[in-house]
């Protein structure tokens, strides 16, 4: 039977793996202009004799990311889409200024960057946010590898420890 210190040390080195692989995986799919998201993945653990509780901290944007987002016109598999609202304007403005980009109106002068996070906008409307899983595919493949006799004792199921694991997001 595991010790409760094997039990943190696997949790412990369960989470390390999940937020370095999310870190790396933002980072590859260009998901890290400003860091907020890469900076904010944290995990929390407490272990206790007959149960324990993990926690992973991120983001509220987060799940959206991960997730993805349906738009209007392109669906994704993902339990969330645009309706009737687009995505909020402060921080797509903030992230076209970040990426320094402006499109340019038929008379060649360039769009303020309002403008342009507006058609940016919309288009995000529109066709939805494809689904990055940098966070998911992490957590499934470091799941695996968790020792049997953990599964077993803790009685764990994938859904639902990442249900609750999500659960806590800022």
């Amino acid at each position: 039977m595991l010790k409760l210190e094997e039990t943190q040390k696997y949790l412990n080195g369960f989470a390390k793996y999940v937020i370095q692989q999310s870190r790396s995986n933002l980072t590859k799919q260009g998901k890290n202009v400003n860091k907020k998201l890469y900076d904010s993945l944290d995990s929390e653990i407490e272990v206790s004799a007959n149960s324990f509780r993990l926690s992973f901290l991120m983001e509220d944007y987060a799940a959206f990311q991960d997730k993805g987002v349906s738009g209007t016109k392109k669906k994704y598999n993902t339990p969330f889409s645009y309706k009737s609202k687009m995505p909020p304007a402060k921080p797509i403005t903030e992230w076209v200024k970040k990426r320094g980009f402006q499109f340019r109106k038929k008379d060649g002068k360039f769009m303020s960057y309002q403008q342009t996070s507006y058609l940016v906008r919309s288009a995000i409307y529109k066709n939805g946010i494809k689904p990055s899983l940098f966070f998911t595919k992490p957590f499934e493949a470091a799941f695996k590898r968790l020792p049997d006799e953990l599964v077993e004792k803790f009685g764990l199921d994938i859904e639902n420890l990442m249900k609750h694991s999500l659960k806590d997001i800022k």
